[in-house]
């Protein structure tokens, strides 16, 4: 039986990525509600996480009980019925759903409307107003920023609602005169509106916003006081529940305002800076798409300013923004740009997590805040061990035994091992793609006879190749600086 005193010691046990969604997303439940196991304050606090919790592991016990024929047989069900849903999603026309209830739609809720959603609610608020040429030559040109920089995908479920808008302001402004009013079939306007509206914020992400709003600043008690009786209220009408992915947070925003507000000598909301970076992380999500990479006087910092063609002689003189990398590190790996990627393979005791670990230490005294996730060996005296013989302790290093919800906060993720945390080349790929600002290290596991496991062409897709081929050796194949080595220890 899966209990609290044992859970992180049986976890490491299971292939979470095997797992069905729901006991996936428990998993994540309990390591934010517990901070990886390092308290279970949460837990005794709230009769409502602890049902939830007690819940999750109820179920988690009868999963992996069942063996291997469960996981896969799970498994395999979860894939059909995602996939069947999805295709069904995107082939059904609107129209096939009962017309007599119209009532009966529910839009999904996120944490953050996609751009996509804003821009089609926009170009639905401008039927039957009559606007400018600036009007709507700033829609277009906002429009066409947000595709050129992948804020708004081809792959997007609204994309023919998209390409339909942006031809239609197209085809206004060059036949417009000084002004224009734009008038959409009642059709059209329904399907366009009814897409606006398929997505929701929840409303825990609605408090977290305006909790966060309150923080620092005085003469916040009667907002505070509106705050938590809202909150309370939402609880008690079903809005927030036990399923909410926030719920811990909420919690905790609800605990500290009763605080606040019991203490009279309290002046502001204070939130504490790890609990804000958290929040925070939470409401902007993967929000923030703009490609690092240019810097300088006549350069280019972001993907949505880049002309698609440059002359070869401009293109020369462009000044890349790199990190900067010093001593041993500029050695093996050279200057790599802020956003690299780096790959690292060796045989079992080798000395590649002390690698990985000495670099996390460099990265947090000297560029910013790193994470390092130890699945290969999980919170426990080993990683300790290597924190302390390489003395890379530092406020800007965190470390953690599985991959948090949002990896907003930090600017250095190291995942160790890929293999053990059940991802795949494509994972990584997409794990970039929705954090194209960070800086990613992929360490993976060996074959008997040295060689990585995993795809080959993933190797391909980084910037940086690390392998320790020897005890103690680092050798570097890439872009930077190809051929560098260093001693580990």
């Amino acid at each position: 039986m899966i209990t609290i005193h044992n859970y992180f010691d049986k976890v490491q046990h299971v292939d979470l990525q095997s797992l069905p969604e729901a006991l996936r997303k428990g998993h994540d439940f309990v390591s934010r509600a517990t901070s990886n196991g390092v308290s279970w304050d949460t837990y005794h606090a709230s009769e409502a996480i602890k049902k939830t919790i007690d819940t999750y592991f109820e179920k988690l016990t009868a999963f992996v009980g069942k063996g291997k024929a469960g996981k896969s047989h799970s498994k395999n069900t979860e894939q059909k019925e995602h996939s069947g849903s999805r295709k069904q999603k995107a082939v059904e026309p609107a129209h096939s759903k009962p017309k007599s209830k119209p009532d009966l739609f529910q839009p999904s809720m996120v944490e953050r409307i996609p751009d996509e959603l804003r821009f089609i609610r926009r170009f639905v608020n401008l039927n039957g107003r009559p606007k400018s040429k600036d009007d709507i030559l700033r829609f277009v040109n906002s429009l066409q920023k947000a595709i050129l920089e992948k804020r708004v995908r081809k792959t997007s479920p609204h994309v023919e609602h998209i390409r339909f808008i942006q031809d239609k302001l197209i085809e206004a402004y060059n036949n417009m005169g000084k002004t224009i009013t734009i008038s959409l079939k009642p059709e059209t306007f329904e399907a366009l509106k009814k897409a606006a509206n398929d997505e929701k914020v929840m409303s825990s992400v609605n408090f977290i916003k305006r909790y966060i709003n309150l923080n620092g600043k005085l003469g916040m008690k009667e907002k505070a006081r509106l705050l938590l009786g809202q909150i309370n209220r939402a609880y008690e009408q079903g809005k927030i529940n036990d399923r909410d992915p926030y719920v811990v947070e909420m919690h905790e925003i609800k605990k500290n305002l009763e605080n606040f507000l019991s203490e009279k000598t309290a002046k502001f909301l204070e939130i504490e800076k790890s609990t804000l970076n958290g929040l925070e992380g939470i409401i902007n999500g993967c929000s923030c798409q703009n490609l690092n990479g240019f810097d300088g006087e006549g350069t280019y910092e972001t993907a949505g300013t880049k002309p698609l063609v440059m002359n070869s002689m401009d293109f020369a003189n462009m000044r890349f923004n790199t990190l900067g990398l010093k001593g041993k590190w500029l050695q093996l790996i050279g200057d790599p740009s802020t956003n690299f990627s780096i790959m690292v393979y060796g045989k079992p005791k080798m000395g590649k997590s002390y690698l990985c670990v000495d670099f996390a230490g460099y990265l947090a005294r000297t560029h910013g805040k790193v994470l390092y996730v130890a699945r290969e060996e999980g919170l426990d005296k080993t990683l300790q061990d290597k924190l302390n013989d390489k003395d890379v302790k530092h406020p800007n290093l965190y470390v953690a035994s599985t991959i948090p919800a949002s990896l907003a906060f930090y600017d250095f993720i190291f995942l160790d091992s890929v293999n053990r945390l059940g991802l795949k080349p494509d994972d990584l790929n997409r794990l970039r793609a929705m954090y194209p600002e960070k800086s990613f290290v992929f360490v993976f596991q060996t074959t008997k006879e040295g060689k990585f496991k995993g795809a080959n062409t993933f190797q391909h897709d980084v910037d940086s190749v690390i392998e320790v081929p020897e005890k103690g050796k680092a050798v570097q194949y890439g872009r930077f600086n190809a051929g560098g080595e260093i001693s580990i220890f």
